[in-house]
């Protein structure tokens, strides 16, 4: 029950309606108020009512009955006539929020007034009338439920722009109509599909108006037309200028033509490229008009057609390259004086002043004409690069040939084009792994050919540039450091005999005092740069030039520059004595004078506590340096400077910082005092090892570990234990990489303080031991940890004990209450555990070996028991301390016979284990096996292939070939005798042989693989090339080199007549892809085609198979696609460059209606080729959208089983993330189909639920789909 007004009580849902009346009533009111002082003679009244309206209105709950709908836009039109200006401006603006809270005939209304005010002879009332239509364009809705408002409004002002863009005599007129239809093209181009044709019709005739405007602003608005038209539309106006163009008209409207030519072809994107055979020769012949603007806009139509259509643009390439370097140096009003000389420059630069004084040239349009053509060449360099090296023969030298440009602005684009040159070489280099070629240390070897060539121009840009960074133009000594720094990262330490030219413009950059800010910071960045990449020695003779203005730069008053400076300032220290084993130290460099000129100004930004967070940290790490590398030149300042890093240790902001530089510190070979502080600074450690921050834990762990290798024996016991009991609660699975730091730390503590807490972190470690999780460095940690404790001699650690936990959970029964299933990870790792202590007590191997052969011996022992006993025997055997044991070879063999497969797994693993320890004793005992005993074949093999694999990871380190070779043709003849064994198991394991074996020795066995060929068998030639496969890795290799010359021969089996062979070779080529892509990125051209074949759906491969009553359909080529396309995916990312991204795109296109597996990487490469390729895919997209929407929209059929909701559903989620990859390409909602499909999934439930998941969004929650898609 309510109360209401004086006494009147209502109940229910009666009372609410009520309430909403009360309210609307309220503020019907309010607003009769608001308006009646809006008719007030005072416009200060009329201005702070329209104000209060316009925050009312701005208010989500207000509520507006029609009457006062229909008074407040009567109102606000009337006060758009307003006499005072500022009243009109704000009743504009109240116009935005109105135009959401009134209903379809206020706001058609509003338009009609608008529209007809705008007409207007008074030139007040039009403005403001064009600022209304514009804000209430800008306000109509993009999605439902406010579309038809949209569509009826859109469909009023077109009719009326329509018509008063037709009042030629009205030149004002015009030229806002045509503003206002940009505006609403722009962004309501998909709600005007049906007056196309007519607007269309409108704008052209206006290209040929004799007001310059009125035809810049139609092309502004054609531009936004052609986004969303249809293909016939787009052709009938490229036709149309093509057809106005062919007569040759004058120079004034040819520019016109040729601009829009150029804007729609940025706007309409490849859709131009079917007219580009006939567009090319037209554009080519208006170059050669005198006239420089015309000439601009023919190379901005270049460069469009360019960036747009850069397939189709193929042909002309050649054509186009040669205008732009012929333009490129279109300067007919000065003369370029080539041989003037470096000491005679300043006297020219004062004499140009003078001269640029006397002679104005603001006539002189061919500037423009130089900027677009090197613009045009910048566009060519971005989407070729394929074509890198062609570009450093000729586009590369005329480039550098216009550093010496004139004008400022064009100079700057010359610096970006050939920054872009530069960007596009490093991309080019990163995405291709560089061959190894041991045996060449000299020059070029490996490295790509347009890095080879770069360093050979290295020389004349620097001597392009040098000059210039001593010029008075910011702009251009801007682009110069962005060039060299840019440069030096592309080819780092190609500057080195270039650092004297160089070091004088740097300092003028940094001392100059009408330098801004920016160009100190770039220069202080520029030399970091070059300081990291070059050795110490290119700059320690110009030590005493260079630290001057650099500490200079520490005291500035700006955080940013002493922050840069700080970073310097650390390189420059490490110049003055590098402490790199590697380097020497440039003839004795005695770094003494500088010591105190560098110490002081650091010392008091360290001490400093009112600054920048940053430059706290950089101080910080830049005084570490100076210890870490002059701490024996700072005498009594160190003590000092070591309380102070204390202090930053202790505060939580720089703590981070500061036990970073303390570990780096401890590091140093200088061996530098820190006795003063070292108790405190284990105390300050401890804490931190019970914080949350993990950064913070592994830096404590690291600096913890670093105290203990250099000051160990400087630490007491009781100081060091303090922090070790923080330690147990660390070592857990959960974060294995704190706990391998930490028991790396642990393991050199004293054998005394090692002894009292291994009880403690004993339990933790053997629950990583027998985590599943533990493999790699962790492992390694661990192994350390176990050998160091043993070597402790601890009473309650010894060998014995160690070893009964290690393996106590092997021989529980598995029906014991606590006992859970110990996991097949856990058996290696306990095995390696076994060995290490073994190693390190050899005096208790043989009682441990002996124990070990009677739990595999003894019937009564568990199975796992027996199986970790034999993996033990393994790891141990692999260090060689089993010998020729008959007793072993004999409990092997008998294991082989068991019934248990993991028993006879481990009996494998172990044998091939030892055969590694004893090649002589084991290996010829090995092999013998493997002949004699056909059923135990699979089992051996799997031992060989251990054998092997050691072997190949140990050639890195010890020469081992030696080892091998009395036996490497018995292995090789065995292995030949099985490639065309009937089982695919044993076969795989033969080719992971042969391929690991060639590694090896890779000059004497890969080119004998070949010859397997020649067996004639399919199953052969499947084995040899599945063993190619395992010849490339992912690190370099001596064999790379040799296998880049022979891998197109063994690319020939794409070609074989049988499917299982060309499958593995797909297997094949999509390993070397992703490992080592420049071993077949020189072959993609004649791969690609047998590729592409493979894609293919082939009929004579699908067969019907009757199960029962039912008829089932087996496709045999499915294996064969999926490989396929898996190549595809994995060239995305290793082998862009080499793509016809197009082409491409028609086999992505088929794979969308492919089987289920197939349409799933599918739908993976489109996402990513959304991301990559952007352009390429908009092309594309009309013919993409359906594949999409069919499988989003595709229900399974009533009655089938779960797993096929699954996959359905599944399949749906993977189209939608493609779908959602789609929607972020910037200009994708141009497309209608596109358009449409988003708005389908916007008012589908279903489907809108599954774009928000797939976005991270919850359904129903967060931004609604029609927020979140926002496309028209």
């Amino acid at each position: 029950m309510f109360l209401f007004g004086s006494g009147l009580w209502v109940s229910g849902s009666s009372g609410c309606r009520v309430l909403r009346r009360a309210k609307m009533s309220n503020v019907s009111y309010h607003i009769s108020n608001l308006l009646e002082k809006m008719t007030s003679t005072d416009k200060d009244f009329r201005f702070m009512a329209t104000n209060d309206l316009m925050l009312e209105l701005q208010k989500d709950s207000i509520k507006l009955d029609e009457d006062s709908e229909r008074k407040v836009v009567s109102m606000l039109l009337k006060l758009l006539e307003d006499k005072n200006g500022e009243v009109q401006n704000l009743a504009v603006k109240c116009l935005a929020p109105l135009v959401v809270k009134v209903k379809e005939p206020q706001v058609e209304m509003m338009v009609d007034m608008l529209c007809s005010n705008m007409m207007s002879d008074k030139e007040q009332l039009r403005d403001i009338s064009s600022m209304g239509l514009k804000t209430v364009i800008g306000e109509l809705p993009l999605s439902s439920p406010g579309v038809s408002i949209t569509a009826g409004v859109c469909k009023k002002i077109t009719s009326q722009l329509i018509g008063a863009m037709g009042k030629q005599e009205d030149v004002s007129v015009q030229l806002e109509a045509l503003d206002i239809l940009s505006d609403m093209l722009r962004r309501l181009s998909g709600a005007l599909v049906s007056f196309h044709s007519s607007l269309l019709s409108s704008l052209l005739p206006q290209l040929t108006s004799p007001r310059m405007a009125v035809r810049k602003r139609s092309i502004l608005a054609l531009g936004h037309l052609v986004p969303c038209s249809s293909p016939a539309l787009f052709s009938q106006l490229t036709e149309h200028l093509m057809a106005e163009l062919s007569k040759g008209p004058s120079t004034s409207m040819s520019r016109t033509y040729v601009q829009c030519l150029a804007t729609i072809s940025r706007q309409g994107g490849h859709r131009v490229g079917e007219h580009l055979e006939k567009l090319i020769p037209m554009v080519v012949k208006f170059t050669s008009v005198e006239d420089d603007e015309l000439r601009e806009y023919c190379f901005q139509a270049f460069e469009a057609f360019i960036r747009r259509c850069p397939k189709e643009m193929s042909p002309h390439i050649t054509t186009v390259t040669q205008l732009c370097l012929k333009f490129m140096t279109f300067d007919p009003n000065y003369n370029y004086d080539d041989d003037e000389e470096e000491d005679s420059m300043d006297l020219e630069d004062r004499l140009d002043e003078e001269s640029d004084d006397e002679y104005s040239d603001d006539d002189d349009m061919s500037w423009k004409v130089r900027r677009s053509s090197i613009k045009c060449l910048e566009a060519l360099i971005h989407t070729r690069r394929d074509m890198l090296l062609s570009f450093y023969s000729s586009i590369s030298p005329a480039l550098l040939a216009r550093f010496k440009e004139r004008e400022e602005n064009v100079r700057a684009d010359v610096f970006a084009a050939f920054s872009t040159l530069l960007r596009q070489t490093r991309v080019g280099t990163s995405h291709h792994g560089l061959i190894s070629a041991p045996s060449d240390h000299h020059g070029n070897q490996g490295e790509e050919p347009t890095v080879v060539m770069l360093k050979k121009q290295v020389p004349v840009i620097v001597k392009a540039l040098h000059r210039q960074l001593k010029e008075k133009s910011v702009k251009s000594r801007l682009g110069c450091l962005c060039l060299l720094t840019e440069l030096t990262h592309t080819v780092p330490g190609a500057l080195e005999e270039h650092i004297p030219a160089l070091i004088p413009g740097i300092i003028f950059s940094l001392t100059d005092k009408s330098s801004s800010s920016t160009i100190r910071i770039d220069a202080l960045s520029f030399l970091h740069v070059l300081l990291l990449s070059h050795p110490p020695q290119a700059f320690q003779p110009h030590m005493q030039v260079l630290l001057p203005p650099v500490v200079a730069c520490m005291e500035d008053s700006f955080y940013k520059i002493t922050s840069e400076a700080l970073l310097v300032t650390q390189q420059l220290v490490r110049v003055m004595r590098p402490l790199e084993p590697t380097t020497t130290t440039g003839g004795g460099f005695d770094p003494k004078p500088f010591v105190k000129q560098v110490f002081s100004p650091t010392l008091k930004r360290l001490k400093a506590t009112d600054i920048d967070q940053e430059v706290k940290e950089r101080a910080i790490s830049c005084m570490g340096h100076m210890v870490c590398h002059l701490g024996d030149h700072l005498g009594a300042e160190l003590q000092g400077v070591l309380t102070v890093f204390l202090d930053r240790m202790k505060n939580e902001i720089t703590r981070l910082t500061a036990v970073q530089t303390v570990a780096m510190v401890t590091a140093s070979p200088l061996k530098i005092d820190l006795s003063s502080i070292l108790p405190e600074v284990l105390s300050v450690l401890g804490s931190f090892l019970r914080k949350n921050q993990r950064t913070l834990k592994l830096s404590s762990l690291a600096c913890l570990s670093a105290l203990l290798s250099h000051y160990g024996s400087c630490i007491k016991p009781a100081a060091l234990e303090a922090v070790l009991t923080e330690l147990p609660a660390l070592v857990d699975e959960t974060d294995m990489h704190v706990s391998m730091t930490l028991l790396t730390c642990v393991a050199k503590a004293s054998p005394s303080s090692l002894a009292k807490i291994s009880s403690s972190v004993l339990p933790g470690v053997f629950r990583l031991i027998h985590s599943p999780l533990l493999q790699g460095g962790a492992l390694v940690a661990i192994l350390d940890f176990l050998q160091a404790l043993v070597l402790s001699k601890s009473t309650n650690c010894g060998y014995s004990q160690l070893l009964k936990c290690l393996t106590e959970p092997f021989h529980r029964p598995l029906s014991a209450p606590d006992c859970a299933a110990v996991h097949r990870q856990s058996y290696q790792s306990v095995a390696r555990c076994v060995a290490a202590l073994s190693s390190v007590c050899p005096k208790e191997t043989p009682s441990t070996v002996s124990s070990l052969i009677q739990e595999v011996k003894s019937p009564a022992s568990p199975e796992s028991a027996r199986v970790l006993a034999l993996l033990c025997l393994g790891e141990v055997g692999r260090s060689g301390s089993l010998g020729a044991s008959k007793e072993v070879q004999g409990v092997i063999l008998e294991a082989f016979t068991s019934t248990s497969e993991e028993v006879k797994t481990a009996a494998s693993c172990a044998l091939g284990s030892m055969a590694v320890g004893g090649l002589n004793d084991y290996l010829p005992f090995l092999l013998k096996e493997i002949s004699a005993q056909p059923r135990r074949q699979y089992l051996l093999l799997h031992s060989l292939k251990e054998v092997i694999r050691t072997l190949v990871v140990l050639t890195a380190a010890v020469p081992v070939l030696g080892l091998l070779s009395p036996h490497m043709e018995s292995i090789w003849a065995l292995l030949f005798q099985n490639c065309q064994c009937q089982e695919e198991g044993t076969r795989n394991l033969v080719a992971e042989c042969l391929g690991k074996l060639t590694l090896v020795n890779p000059a004497q066995l890969l080119p004998r693989l070949p010859g397997f060929f020649l067996a004639g068998s399919p199953l052969a030639r499947s084995t040899v090339v599945t063993a190619v496969k395992f010849t490339i890795v992912d690190h370099p290799a001596p064999v790379d080199a040799l296998l880049k010359d022979c891998i197109g021969d063994f690319l020939i089996t794409l070609q074989d007549e049988d499917i299982n062979v060309r499958r593995v070779a797909l297997v094949m080529f999509n390993s070397a892809a992703h490992n080592k892509p420049v071993l077949i990125h020189g072959l993609l051209g004649r791969v690609l085609p047998h590729l592409y074949r493979e894609t293919q759906i082939r009929k004579d491969l699908i067969r019907e198979v009757e199960m029962g009553p039912f008829k089932h359909t087996v496709d045999d080529g499915l294996d064969v696609r999926k490989a396929a396309f898996e190549c595809m995916y994995t060239l995305l990312d290793s082998c862009l460059d080499g793509l016809d991204v197009l082409q491409f795109l028609d086999h992505v296109e088929e794979g969308l209606k492919d089987h289920y597996d197939i349409r799933m990487l599918t739908f993976l490469m489109l996402a990513r080729l959304a991301s990559l390729c952007p352009a390429a895919v908009l092309q594309r997209l009309e013919r993409l959208v359906e594949p999409l929407r069919a499988t989003c929209t595709t229900k399974v059929k009533a009655g089938s089983v779960k797993q096929e909701f699954e996959k359905q559903e599944e399949l749906r989620r993977s189209a939608m993330r493609a779908v959602a990859a789609l929607l972020a390409v910037p200009e994708v909602e141009r497309s209608p189909s596109m358009a449409d499909f988003a708005n389908q999934i916007r008012t589908n439930a279903d489907m809108a639920s599954i774009y928000q998941s797939v976005q991270g969004g919850e359904p129903g929650g967060g931004l609604g789909p029609a927020e979140s898609m926002d496309l028209s």
